[in-house]
């Protein structure tokens, strides 16, 4: 579906069901060089035990139009504006990446207008080498294969995709390179550029779930430890198996853990 927020159409997967608003509606943020396609193994079991789903295109971002956000002040506005366009009364918003720095951000300003809230592969702080920075205006592919790389831990890349016969790097590298040099150079600036994790985590007022992965080398888990603290409440679920992209490389575990939120919610089952 589209939704018209502040001059974009925005796209929104919705997992094959229709959303009503006035439900609990689950809405998934993609991160640095995605889109809404990294969710697809948890969104529509999601849309099909108990909530709504929007699994969402950032503006420059696969169907989409641009420009890109430039920061995550910006990022977190808009799914502010997102929330109150589709006028969801139960909202409950999941990040990965960049996406959870904007989930983080938009939780800290909503209060308790937020049901819940999950962030996947987070860190107090997020920066970006120089050298990635660089190729990712003027070296895609390079810069594809960097966060491709670093992206996923040791058993992605020998061949330990869930999915048979599907590489979980090779896919990472094809999405990332389709993405537009600026809007990827703007997703990782916004990364590298927001220091104000730990003063929004402090400001979150809903239950909150971090899943993190036990090889994740991007931000590992012990860099969301002051996250962790910092939000009253929260749960988190360590994935021992899985890097920075865990939707795809633990995607029973990451649904799991959705599940789980959610169910601390009200929504659904803890079967997953």
């Amino acid at each position: 579906m589209r939704i018209a927020v502040d001059g974009y159409e925005v796209f929104a997967n919705t997992g094959g069901r229709e959303v009503d608003p006035k439900g609990t509606v689950a809405v998934f943020v993609h991160g640095a060089g995605g889109d809404h396609s990294v969710w697809g193994l948890q969104t529509r079991y999601i849309a099909h035990h108990g909530a709504g789903v929007l699994a969402l295109d950032l503006p420059g971002h696969g169907r989409t139009a641009g420009p890109a956000l430039g920061s995550i002040s910006e990022l977190a506005g808009f799914l502010e504006a997102l929330i109150a366009a589709a006028a969801l009364a139960r909202p409950v918003l999941i990040g990965h990446s960049m996406g959870a720095l904007a989930c983080l951000e938009a939780a800290g300003r909503l209060g308790d207008r937020l049901a819940g809230l999950a962030l996947c592969g987070v860190a107090a702080k997020m920066p970006v080498h120089p050298a990635l920075l660089d190729a990712a205006l003027n070296d895609r592919p390079a810069a594809a294969r960097m966060i491709a790389g670093w992206g996923h831990g040791g058993p992605a890349h020998l061949g330990g995709n869930p999915a048979h016969g599907i590489s979980a790097v090779q896919t990472a590298i094809r999405l990332i390179e389709r993405t537009p040099p600026e809007v990827l150079h703007a997703d990782l600036a916004a990364c590298d550029a927001y220091q104000g994790a730990p003063e929004a985590a402090a400001r979150v007022a809903c239950p909150t779930q971090f899943v993190l992965g036990r090889l994740d080398k991007m931000t590992p888990a012990k860099a969301a430890q002051p996250l962790v603290d910092a939000v009253r409440g929260a749960e988190t679920s360590l994935l021992p198996a899985s890097g920075h992209m865990m939707m795809t490389e633990a995607p029973n575990e990451t649904r799991a853990a959705l599940v789980h939120l959610l169910a601390r919610l009200g929504v659904g089952s803890r079967a997953a």
